[in-house]
């Protein structure tokens, strides 16, 4: 039996999983969530046992179930193959009493590589198997990550073009420089002048225009979203957590049913959102503990059930949290109103319309296994080095959020329960702000001669991804104002 999805915004005819991936948002604005959300089938005595590969398999074929078991393994293998530099795709490393998993190892060194590897294939068989013959524009607003991993992935991918926005000044220095040099064809960056949020909203409106979809279907066109408003992002998420369990369990660090902790640095909420998937899937999680940086809008939120976006936009060294209109957050709030698109809607609006709204006390009381914590950026860069100093383990500063969270956490709660920290960037992602935490005295380098300084101090080989980058040629100069996207959309697309 078919696993169906609906729009979190109305009561629309539900879908199946590969129309709702190759729809990406829904025609109300929404984003698809399951009607359900299906149950590990495998004991978790035995998940320790599988490879990578095998575990995306297992929790997959649960979500995608008009997918056939081909179609399915064939995208896994397509995607989680030696673009990987480990051959566990996401190992986990233990430094100071916490299981750091390790999300960095794919072609652009960020925990996006583990989702928009496989999205180019689900979507183009998604495409195949509903007789779609135009061609998909993949059209995305990225804080850094999704950006170069999503132009990664769909670099000359048949069928396909891809239009990323950036926040011209609002990246690094080494993730802009991974854009703006991807080759390919069917690939397009553009900076705008404004920050993420204003990326974001000009991507939904944009999707949202339904003059333009008809013009672009009479030129052969239409529109997709790599983001992880698109289930194709998200259901893959879920799997690393699933996978991460069982290596413990294989390692002996936990005993199969011994609950953990999930510590997420988060600014659009997808990535903790597939952990809280997995906790509904029955995997045993008990506190999954949300870390924001500066911009903390998710933990006031869930401090007080209020989400209040009317406040000033800090730009930090962890830019990809630098966020402060949440997506996936809609897919929680759905699920906290009892599968109640009216009151998803309602409060969407206000969100629009006001830049905020307040959940019910009911609400309230269905995300306690949610804690919300922030960390300073004095606090992020302290906590990077406080960890190299003791373990010699560097970590990025998205990273580094979450341990600093983390043990603020431990220490107020005098919890002990055995904790997972996602961490979601290679240090070398964010070189500058790593180093500078480390020892103030880098400051005179140029980003690579700081690079090649980590890879002596860490004691780790620079990364392919880094490397390539080091002498590539800018391809991509376009910039525009935030309410030129569309006009830049129509300009591509002729």
């Amino acid at each position: 039996m078919n696993l169906m999805y609906r729009s979190t915004r109305s009561h629309s005819e539900p879908m199946t999983a590969s129309q709702a991936i190759l729809k990406g948002l829904a025609e109300d604005g929404g984003l698809f969530v399951p009607q359900s959300i299906p149950e590990l089938k495998i004991p978790l005595e035995q998940l320790g046992k599988l490879t990578y590969q095998e575990t995306a398999y297992e929790v997959m074929k649960l979500f995608f179930t008009d997918f056939t078991e081909e179609e399915l393994k064939k995208c896994i293998n397509s995607a989680y193959d030696d673009k990987f530099d480990t051959s566990e795709i996401a190992p986990i490393t233990n430094a100071d009493g916490a299981f750091y998993l390790e999300l960095f190892h794919g072609s652009t060194i960020a925990f996006k590589d583990m989702a928009l590897s496989i999205l180019p294939h689900l979507l183009t068989t998604a495409a195949k198997k509903n007789q779609v013959t135009d061609e998909i524009v993949i059209l995305t607003a990225t804080s850094g990550d999704t950006g170069k991993a999503a132009l990664a992935g769909f670099a000359d991918v048949d069928g396909t073009k891809i239009i990323v926005f950036y926040p011209k000044d609002g990246v690094s220095p080494i993730q802009e420089k991974q854009m703006v040099t991807q080759k390919g064809e069917n690939t397009f960056v553009i900076g705008i002048k404004g920050n993420f949020d204003d990326a974001q909203n000009g991507v939904k409106a944009i999707f949202g225009n339904k003059e333009l979809a008809v013009t672009l279907k009479g030129k052969g066109y239409q529109f997709s979203s790599a983001n992880s408003i698109n289930i194709g992002r998200l259901v893959p998420q879920i799997v690393y957590y699933v996978y991460a369990y069982g290596k413990l369990c294989e390692k002996g660090e936990l005993q199969p049913g011994e609950k953990i902790n999930v510590v997420v640095p988060t600014g659009n909420f997808g990535n903790i959102l597939a952990a809280f998937y997995a906790k509904n899937m029955g995997l045993p999680i008990d506190k999954l503990i949300c870390a924001s940086n500066d911009n903390k809008v998710l933990f006031d939120f869930f401090q007080s059930g209020a989400y209040d976006r009317n406040r000033e936009f800090i730009l930090t060294t962890s830019p990809s949290m630098d966020i402060l209109i949440s997506s996936n957050l809609e897919r929680l709030i759905y699920k906290i109103a009892g599968d109640d698109a009216d009151k998803t809607l309602e409060l969407m609006k206000a969100l629009s319309t006001d830049g905020k709204y307040i959940i019910t006390d009911g609400m309230k009381e269905n995300m306690k296994d949610f804690l919300g914590g922030y960390a300073t950026e004095q606090e992020t860069a302290k906590t990077i080095k406080q960890l190299y100093d003791k373990t010699g383990y560097v970590i990025d500063t998205h990273t580094a959020v979450a341990a600093a969270v983390y043990n603020k956490y431990q220490t107020e709660s005098k919890d002990t329960t055995k904790t997972v920290i996602a961490s979601t960037a290679s240090p070398y992602k964010f070189t500058r702000s790593v180093m500078e935490a480390i020892d103030n005295k880098y400051d005179s380098m140029t980003d690579f001669e700081l690079v090649d300084e980590l890879s002596t101090l860490s004691g780790t080989a620079v990364p392919p991804a880094i490397e390539e980058i080091r002498q590539a040629e800018v391809l991509h100069e376009k910039v525009c104002d935030a309410d030129k996207m569309q006009l830049m959309v129509e300009e591509i697309l002729g």
